[in-house]
């Protein structure tokens, strides 16, 4: 084992308020890291202020503060917050690599808990001498994590295989149809009423089932309006009652395990709908969202292969 600092320069980041930055789109900021545990790191896109260098690509981010020891590896140029510092090689190491001592770093985390920080003990973290990683790590394919999980699998992504499509080329949008739940519905056992929420897959009650009212499930379920959850997508894979602030899209190639990828892609971009923004069905339409493709169009079955590969897939 070895201190980090034998084998990084640990730097404190440039430490922006988000706040006071201008989000832009992703195609046209530079990525704004966070001490958050989600998304690799990115709260948003940031247009780049010319007086201000980023902090460099090729390093590991570090949250000390916050969810912290949350390491990501950062491919290219990035803004940061408070208590963020990054890890920049002394040393030649490959993405494999530097992937490997995000998890090696995340793992001494149970250590600050209590609302302990880790600024001052950082590069003391021990670490992994590099002739210590398994080889049989380094000689798989691997994948950045897109959540908070480190997962290291037999898939590889190739960012430049990514294309933006707009929702409205992806998906037949459809209104959902229940617009006064206490006057419509009635409670029963029948089927679910999905609302404006995020949490527990957007279930708020079963009722007795209205055919005028259903939406057919197999489809990504757009929210619309709710404090707190404008911009959030959900998975139905059944058929629900749905609150008319919900937007439904549906396309023949999609299914539980696809879906599931979507959703998580689409809730990357969600910070574009906070401060009250609302995100109607003509908004959906043309927002855009960044996907893996195959001969320029979305590649449904890449997507399903790796929700497929992940850890108990099998109990979804």
């Amino acid at each position: 084992m070895v201190r980090i600092d034998k084998y990084f320069d640990v730097i404190y980041g440039v430490n922006l308020e988000l706040i006071k930055c201008n989000i832009v789109d992703s195609t046209k900021g530079i990525p704004f890291v966070s001490r958050t545990s989600r998304n690799n790191g990115v709260d948003a896109y940031v247009e780049k202020i010319d007086s201000i260098k980023p902090n460099p690509g090729h390093t590991i981010s570090v949250a000390c503060g916050g969810s912290v020891l949350s390491c990501f590896y950062q491919e290219e140029p990035y803004y940061s917050g408070r208590d963020l510092f990054y890890l920049l090689p002394k040393i030649k190491l490959s993405i494999k690599e530097m992937l490997y001592y995000c998890y090696a770093i995340h793992s001494n985390s149970y250590k600050y808990n209590f609302g302990r920080q880790a600024n001052r003990t950082l590069k003391e973290i021990l670490i992994p001498a590099k002739h210590e990683i398994p080889r049989d790590i380094l000689n798989k394919r691997v994948l950045q994590p897109i959540t908070d999980d480190f997962i290291i699998k037999n898939i590889e992504f190739k960012k430049k295989s990514w294309k933006y499509f707009q929702i409205k080329k992806i998906f037949e949008l459809k209104k959902c149809k229940c617009n006064n739940a206490a006057k419509l519905l009635t409670e029963g056992n029948d089927i679910y009423y999905i609302g404006a929420k995020k949490s527990e897959n957007g279930i708020m009650l079963k009722v007795l089932r209205d055919e005028n009212l259903v939406s057919k499930g197999n489809c990504i379920v757009f929210i619309g309006d709710g404090q707190g959850s404008i911009g959030y997508a959900l998975y139905q894979d059944k058929d629900f009652i749905g609150s008319s602030t919900l937007t439904c899209g549906y396309n023949k190639k999609l299914n539980k395990y696809n879906g599931l990828f979507i959703v998580t892609i689409l809730d990357l971009e969600r910070y574009r709908y906070s401060f009250g923004r609302k995100y109607g069905k003509d908004k959906i339409a043309t927002s855009k969202i960044k996907l893996p493709t195959k001969n320029g169009e979305p590649n449904f079955k890449f997507m399903e292969n790796y929700i497929k590969s992940l850890p108990y897939s099998n109990n979804i």
